[in-house]
C-alpha cells in the first residue's frame, strides 16, 4: 500500500430508510450495522466538526483527550479488520449483496468496507458485475476503480482520489504533510463527461472543492518527481 494520506471526502454519507421491503431483512439489519461502526470512527477521525470539540469527543468515548490522536485511528483500524473478515464471508455466501437483497440504500454497506480495505483489487469484478446489473450505482464502482488505478500508480479516469505525501522537513526533521493534490486523470480533458455518464452529480472540480483541495491538471511524471520521503 502506497505510503501516503488518502484524502477522503467531506461530509460523511449516511445511509437512509431503505426503499421497499427487503428479500433478506436479517441480512439488511447486519450490513446497516457493519455501516454505522464503519462510519463511526471515520467521522472522528475526518469530519471537522469533531476538531473543536475534543473534550467532549473524549468523555463521551471514556478516554483522555490527549489519547484521541492514537485511540480513534486504532479502534477503526480494529473494527475494519472485522468487518472486513465477516463483509467476505457474506460475499462468499450471497455474492454481492445488492438491493435485490437488502434494498437501497444498505446495497452500498459492503461497498464502504470494501473501499476501505487492501482487498479492492480482489473485489472489484465482482462490484463492476453489480453496478452493470443495477445492484449498485454505477458511481461507485467508478469510484472504487480509480482508487484501485491510483494504488497501482496509474492514472485514475473520473478524478475521485486525491492525494497528499508526507514528506521529512530537513530544517526540523519533522514529518509534514505537502499541499494535497487530486490524482492524475486520464484523458483529464473528457473527465466530466465520464463522471455524468457514470452518475456522479458534480464535476471534478466541484468535487476536488468539497475535499477543500483546488483542482489544476497533475501528470504522472510531476508526481514522479514529488519528494516522498
Amino acid at each position: 500500500m502506497m505510503k501516503s494520506l488518502l484524502l477522503l471526502l467531506l461530509g460523511l454519507p449516511q445511509l437512509a430508510a431503505a426503499q421497499g421491503p427487503p428479500q433478506n431483512p436479517r441480512l439488511k439489519h447486519e450490513l446497516d450495522s457493519i455501516y454505522a461502526v464503519d462510519q463511526k470512527w471515520r467521522s472522528l477521525l475526518f469530519d471537522p466538526r469533531q476538531r473543536f470539540r475534543p473534550d467532549s469527543v473524549a468523555r463521551a468515548l471514556g478516554v483522555t483527550r490527549e489519547s484521541l490522536p492514537t485511540y480513534i485511528p486504532r479502534q477503526m483500524m480494529r473494527t475494519d479488520s472485522a468487518n472486513q473478515v465477516r463483509v467476505g464471508q457474506i460475499l462468499k455466501q450471497y455474492g454481492y449483496p445488492g438491493k435485490s437483497l437488502v434494498g437501497e440504500p444498505t446495497s452500498e454497506a459492503a461497498w464502504y468496507v470494501i473501499q476501505h480495505s487492501d482487498d479492492i483489487a480482489r473485489y472489484l469484478p465482482l462490484i463492476k458485475k453489480a453496478a452493470n446489473k443495477g445492484e449498485l450505482p454505477f458511481y461507485l464502482y467508478a469510484q472504487m476503480l480509480d482508487r484501485q488505478l491510483m494504488r497501482q500508480g496509474k492514472a485514475q479516469l473520473y478524478g475521485t482520489q486525491a492525494m497528499g505525501y508526507n514528506v521529512t522537513n530537513p530544517a526540523t526533521g519533522r514529518r509534514e504533510g505537502q499541499r494535497p493534490f487530486v490524482w492524475p486523470i486520464r484523458d483529464a480533458a473528457g473527465v466530466n463527461a465520464r463522471r455524468q455518464k457514470a452518475g456522479f452529480k458534480n464535476t471534478v472540480e466541484q468535487n476536488a472543492a468539497l475535499m477543500g483541495i483546488p483542482y489544476r491538471v497533475v501528470t504522472l511524471e510531476e508526481v514522479a518527481k514529488m519528494p516522498k520521503n
